[in-house]
């Protein structure tokens, strides 16, 4: 035995956080609440002193006294939220271990939803999974992720103001239509509050940077139970200070990874096309001199402008031809203090109120109504002057091809400078003078990152949301309600940076600009060429929703209830291109539509025993695009003896379009990192492995544009759920569900773009529906080569199926030790069987468990095999200790939407072989301690990632330097603190 226990403890030793699983043992409060809940932890409704003892649960309109469904629900409360040191709705839903690939935080800034923050149950993106508020929907973010899918911005969404928050792990498009497929998050508000009590808090990370202050403020009015009305008010700010890349060191702030024996991807030391700070410059010829973008070959050696005393990290030196010396940058250092962030600036506040009205002895009513700002400012690396045109615009407006350059003259109109009469040679081209006769051959080609102008966005998202309802009996029998609610988000980029292509031909055609010592440029011309500007969109709501439930007659178990209902629902978005006009080098996602939508449902729950349980709903939604889809549902759950419970569902779902999918006004521009295949890297200078160091040969952006697609169908879905619920004694419980999940015709931007990227670079025909756009310039070291492509047209389609399945595990006990001492334990825990992607075509199953697959679905993160959080609380009079440890399972450094080799042996963006194969799993463990003074005052100590646990290295993420967001933010952070108090009257 003691051999036993001493390998046990080497093992616990051996892992990343040996602290944090022991302080998971002995401290934490319930996190992820499964059915049933222990008879100590007051339900949710019951806390919040309702009159009554019925309950509302999510995915059904009947209000029962059992929460136990068929289908499998996890509840999050305050209290648990605020033991666990969550204050947000953000962290509070996408903490749950069934959020799986595509979930987007706000960390991740290099999305095209950047500041939006989104669940995605079960993997299946963003959009499959449905966001309620108090069971109603709310509008949609405006800006897309991945220029097309759609979801509810849950930054946006009060925190101090909720109740509690129920997810529903099952398809519900039977109760709500659209977008249930992977799953339901209802979060449900407070209804009634009486007196007042808030919140402050302020906290810090270990290197006294990432500061957070919140405070909250809830005051209410009225005895609902006595008085027949309540009125409460909430008010809630918080803000985080942002973090920058480089305060994280190595490996999180550099693309060179050669001292751990991989690659170094940074060639901002080694390559001297490489844009920098610092400009350098090659003799070519200019095909129309007055237009600098009329660039052609490039001949002899660079130049650098300014010389090299104004290099401040040294130099390097090119041999051959077409070499020469260059200042030395590693610009995930340099520009992480500048301009990177790995936690974003971000401020939040809100207001809530709500009237709630008891108007005789059958009604009730309600009004409420909420205003929530949330802030992010987000920065960039500098801009480079060479850049691809905007998607749909003409090759002429590319600065990158065949490549800008500066003129020999210049002149006040920037027109015909070099027969002008106020023409002067251009003093940034250091061959004007020497080639002052031939202007057409003496222009110099110009490599530069523009480090005098700050290039960042300010994304501003205001909701404002208002809901009406009623609901009453009618003689007993009928149980009615109304509900209505509306919804309008106000969104805006506030632009800085963004080059601006007439202002920089302009620029460029007058000298205005100097590119020899940057720092003397004036804030005019700056602002000439990267003016700042906002770019607004919007999304609004209406919805109308009414429904009648009867009990119509006794069954062995209970009485047989039936009910039916309608709803009509009013949608538009009007989310503007970043780039209007074409003008600016600036994405031009875009997306724009209007429709309504009517929709019937009904349910039934027929106790046909008192062991046996049977619900069965349908709904039918017409969409006034001229699709229509119905959605039967059924579930039932057997409990033979008390302590065993049996349950299982089976639906069928759906997802309509989005605006940016099927509007043809709307238009999609992507990117997603490739590496150039062996032939071209051969063809280019080497392989990169073999320590070819030419950036024309190493990974880079690729760009992909789509519009959008009337004749796409609604994604459909088949889901079942099968699981058991087993409470041997007393406040112990262990629940295991199965699910199963299959997407069919699903919308997909090019599901054959990896083909058509291969069958470029190999120079065959690319599939029907794929075009070239846009090739890059000639390599300048070799120019015979074939160019890299830059930009491929692809479709938006219904292609293939998706396939998810796995494993829920929930435990939960509550132990009394002593008097007044009591031992609480949850564990919340996912295991993904099987994610694959058909993609319908006789193509290859995509398999992604386990792997960094689906690698284009936002950020890139991967579908882990295991996710999980382990909570435990140890209370004991006023004080209780709480600790709250969170696991990802490793992922394989492969995704098979990128390749077909998943073996590790061709390697990834920064090493081959096994070392760089896995991105390791990650564990940590956040603590909070609060101590009751009395029933009055509350103070909290909370500490997060307590053994400051690193972040994995994950060398082929796009969406971090080096790390995951989605994942292991917490690792990226280190260790925080943070102290409050909260009080109650």
């Amino acid at each position: 035995m003691q051999s036993i226990q001493a390998r046990a403890v080497a093992r616990l030793r051996s892992t990343a956080a040996p602290f944090a699983l022991l302080v998971a043992l002995s401290a934490s409060s319930a996190f992820a609440q499964t059915a049933p809940l222990p008879a100590d932890s007051a339900p949710a409704q019951a806390q919040a002193g309702e009159a009554d003892k019925d309950i509302v649960v999510t995915g059904s309109i009947f209000r029962r006294t059992n929460s136990e469904t068929p289908s499998p629900v996890t509840v999050l409360t305050t209290e648990t939220l605020q033991r666990a040191g969550i204050t947000n709705i953000n962290d509070a839903v996408r903490s749950i271990s069934a959020d799986g690939a595509g979930s987007i935080s706000t960390g991740f800034t290099n999305g095209f939803s950047a500041g939006g923050a989104a669940v995605s149950l079960r993997g299946l993106g963003v959009s499959s999974t449905l966001v309620l508020i108090d069971g109603l929907r709310s509008t949609n973010f405006p800006l897309n992720d991945d220029g097309h899918n759609a979801y509810v911005d849950l930054n946006s969404i009060p925190f101090s103001a909720v109740e509690r928050i129920e997810v529903l792990k099952d398809g519900a498009s039977s109760s709500y239509g659209a977008d249930a497929i992977g799953g339901v998050v209802n979060i449900i508000m407070k209804k009634h509050f009486t007196g007042l009590s808030g919140t402050a808090e302020g906290g810090v990370t270990e290197k006294g940077d990432g500061a957070r202050y919140r405070a909250n403020l809830t005051a209410g009015y009225g005895d609902y139970a006595a008085r027949g009305w309540n009125f409460y008010v909430n008010a809630e700010y918080q803000k985080d200070e942002p973090i920058s890349a480089t305060s994280r060191g190595f490996p999180y702030n550099t693309n060179d990874l050669s001292s751990i024996g991989g690659l170094d991807n940074n060639t901002g030391d080694s390559s001297l096309t490489t844009a920098s700070t610092n400009a350098v410059v090659r003799r070519a010829r200019q095909n129309d001199l007055n237009n600098p973008f009329a660039g052609g070959v490039a001949t002899g050696t660079y130049t650098l402008l300014g010389g090299t005393a104004q290099c401040t990290r040294g130099t390097f030196t090119v041999a051959g031809a077409a070499g020469g010396t260059g200042c030395a940058h590693d610009y995930g250092q340099e520009y992480g203090t500048r301009y990177n962030d790995i936690q974003p600036s971000q401020e939040r506040y809100s207001f809530t109120g709500r009237l709630s009205v008891r108007l005789g002895d059958a009604i009730e009513g309600y009004a409420t109504g909420s205003y929530s700002h949330s802030q992010v400012t987000i920065g960039r690396q500098p801009n480079s002057i060479r850049q691809t045109q905007p998607y749909g615009a003409s090759p002429a407006q590319a600065s990158s091809n065949p490549g800008i350059v500066l003129p020999v003259y210049i002149c006040a109109s920037g027109v015909n400078c070099a027969t002008a009469a106020d023409r002067r040679l251009n003093p940034n081209n250091p061959y004007s003078a020497a080639g002052a006769a031939d202007p057409a051959n003496n222009a110099a080609r110009i490599y530069y990152a523009f480090g005098d102008v700050p290039t960042y966005s300010v994304r501003t998202n205001e909701v404002i949301r208002g809901a009406v309802g009623f609901n009453g009996d009618i003689a007993g029998d009928y149980h009615w309600k109304v509900d209505a609610v509306g919804a309008r988000d106000n969104f805006a980029i506030e632009n800085h940076g963004v080059l601006d292509i007439a202002g920089l031909k302009q620029a460029v055609n007058t000298g205005a600009y100097n590119f020899v010592n940057p720092t003397l440029n004036t804030q005019t011309v700056r602002d000439t060429i990267a003016r700042t500007y906002t770019t607004p969109s919007h999304t609004s709501l209406i919805s109308v929703d009414g429904s009648v439930a009867k009990d119509l007659f006794a069954l062995p178990g209970g009485n047989l209830q039936f009910a039916v209902g309608g709803q009509f629902r009013h949608e538009t978005e009007v989310n503007n291109s970043n780039n209007p006009g074409l003008t600016k080098y600036a994405n031009t996602s875009a997306a724009f539509g209007t429709h309504d939508v009517y929709a019937g449902y009904f349910e039934v729950n027929a106790p046909i025993l008192d062991t046996l349980e049977v619900n069965g709903s349908g709904r039918y939604d017409h969409y006034s695009e001229g699709f229509s889809h119905f959605s039967p549902k059924i579930g039932a759950k057997w409990t033979p003896i008390k302590q065993i419970a049996i349950r299982g569902t089976y639906s069928n779902g759906f997802r309509a379009p989005t605006f940016a999918e099927n509007n043809p006004q709307s238009s999609y521009a992507g990117f997603v990192t490739v590496t150039p295949p062996a032939s071209f890297q051969l063809a280019h200078g080497g392989l990169i492995t073999a320590g070819n160091t030419n950036p024309y040969a190493q990974a880079y952006s690729l760009g992909s544009g789509a519009t959008g697609n009337p004749n796409l169908k609604p994604e459909k879905s088949r889901s079942f759920t099968g699981g058991v619920v087993v409470e041997p004694i007393r406040n112990v419980s262990f629940t295991v569900d199965y699910y199963n999940i299959k997407k069919t015709d699903v919308i997909v931007t090019g599901p054959d773009a990896a083909t058509a990227r291969a069958n470029y670079f190999a120079g065959t025909a690319l599939p029907a529906g794929y075009t070239v756009s846009a090739v890059d310039a000639p390599d300048p070291l070799f120019p015979n080569a074939l160019p890299r492509v830059l930009i491929i047209n692809v479709p938006f389609v219904n292609a293939g199926s998706v396939k998810s399945s796995g494993l829920d595990f929930g435990a939960n006990l509550s132990v009394p030790i002593s008097e007044g001492v009591r031992f609480t334990s949850r564990l919340d825990l996912t295991y993904v069987i099987q994610y694959d992607l058909d993609p319908g075509n006789g193509g290859k199953i995509q398999k992604y468990a386990g792997t960094l697959g689906p690698y284009e679905l936002s950020s890139g993160a991967g579908t882990p095999r295991v996710r999980g959080n382990w909570q435990n609380t140890l209370a004991f009079g006023p004080l209780s200790l709480t600790a709250t440890t969170y696991y990802v399972s490793r992922i394989k450094e492969v995704a098979a939407d990128e390749g077909d080799d998943l073996s590790c042996a061709g390697g990834n963006l920064y090493g081959t072989g096994d070392k760089f194969c896995y991105i390791k799993r990650f564990i940590y463990a956040d603590v909070n301690a609060a101590f009751k003074v009395n029933d009055d005052f509350t103070f909290n100590l909370f500490v997060g990632n307590i053994t400051g646990e690193k972040a994995p290295l994950a060398p082929a993420s796009y969406s971090g330097a080096n790390y995951l967001p989605t994942w292991h933010m917490a690792g990226i952070v280190g260790r925080s603190f943070r102290a409050g108090a909260t009080f109650k009257f």
